[in-house]
Order: C-alpha cells, then sequence, then structure tokens
C-alpha cells in the first residue's frame, strides 16, 4: 500500500461525530500503513482556513475527510469500508 497518500481529516475537539471517528481512523492506520493528517478547525483559524480550500463547499461541517492525491471526500460519519476505500 503507498504510503505516500495524503489524506486529511478536519474536525473539532468536541465533536461527538469526530470522536466516534477516532477509532476508526486508528484502525485505517494500523492495518494499512496509511497516515491521515488530523487538523483541529474549531479553536484553529488557520487549519479552518485550510478546510475551506480543500472542502470547497462538499462539507461545511466536520469530521470532513479530503484525499488529496483521488479528491475523494467524506462528510460526516462513515464506517470502516467506506473509510478505508477513501484512503485507498
Amino acid at each position: 500500500m503507498p504510503s505516500n497518500i495524503k489524506l486529511l481529516e478536519f474536525y473539532g475537539e468536541e465533536c461527538p461525530h469526530c470522536k466516534k471517528m477516532d477509532s476508526l481512523v486508528d484502525r485505517l492506520e494500523k492495518e494499512t500503513g496509511v497516515k491521515v493528517e488530523k487538523y483541529e478547525i474549531w479553536h484553529n483559524g488557520q487549519n479552518a482556513k485550510m478546510m475551506e480550500q480543500y472542502d470547497k463547499s462538499f462539507c461545511g461541517g466536520v469530521p470532513f475527510f479530503y484525499n488529496v492525491d483521488s479528491n475523494k471526500w467524506i462528510c460526516g460519519e462513515a464506517d470502516y469500508e467506506e473509510l478505508k476505500n477513501w484512503a485507498t
């Protein structure tokens, strides 16, 4: 599995949906060897601006997952298979 894929997750610190995705992201990283770069946007304006560059009105909320290489995104909670398909 290529480890050079750029995967981004934008989340909010207190976001319950984001917290539910944490274990799935951890599992994805362990099982596939990919790394998901995580950016908190509710308390970090710079990260929020970065999310706007990738979001392009696809989602408008968190969690927002973006695969820079494939231009695929996930808006909100997803199951493990959907997350894995997004990442690979």
